[in-house]
């Protein structure tokens, strides 16, 4: 049997209770990956273009500071990465996170909450990030979760 890790940002608290019930169901570990400042309801309008949040999804080069990095990569084998989708893909905050440390060989999967939006290109974009770990397809945790469908997933790696 695997280690595995729940590793997610959450900017309104709706993605960490997913990664909760997911690490839950999964008998995984649990991780919080946070900014080292803080969003703010502002650094979140999506509607303004000079948002914190717009003007770094805008910057591919765009890193924002972790405010740690302590999570135990190395002792797990399947990291699940949860995040909020913004702009069709993930925060570049994960981008942060995923650079900070050694994936190789590690399974990599995604889950995120939405809105509206769907994973889109979220697991091509995750892997030109870190190549040499395996990133799997991810999967949208939006509503009512149900345990034995978390799971089923979480076992599935």
């Amino acid at each position: 049997m695997s280690k595995k890790l729940v590793a997610y940002f959450s900017a309104s608290g709706v993605t960490a209770r997913a990664a909760k019930e997911l690490a839950k169901a999964a008998n995984a570990d649990l991780y919080e990956i946070r900014p080292e400042v803080p969003y703010t309801s502002a650094d979140l309008d999506w509607m303004n273009k000079k948002s914190r949040s717009s003007l770094e999804m805008n910057d591919p080069s765009s890193r924002p500071a972790l405010a740690d990095t302590s999570a135990d990569i190395a002792g797990h084998d399947v990291i699940f990465v949860g995040f909020p989708i913004w702009w069709y893909t993930a925060p570049t905050i994960i981008k942060s996170f995923l650079e900070a440390y050694d994936f190789g060989g590690k399974v990599i999967a995604p889950f995120a909450t939405s809105g509206g939006s769907g994973l889109g290109k979220t697991a091509k974009t995750l892997k030109e990030v870190v190549p040499s770990a395996t990133v799997k397809e991810g999967k949208m945790l939006n509503g009512r979760v149900h345990a034995a469908d978390l799971k089923t997933w979480a076992e599935s790696f």
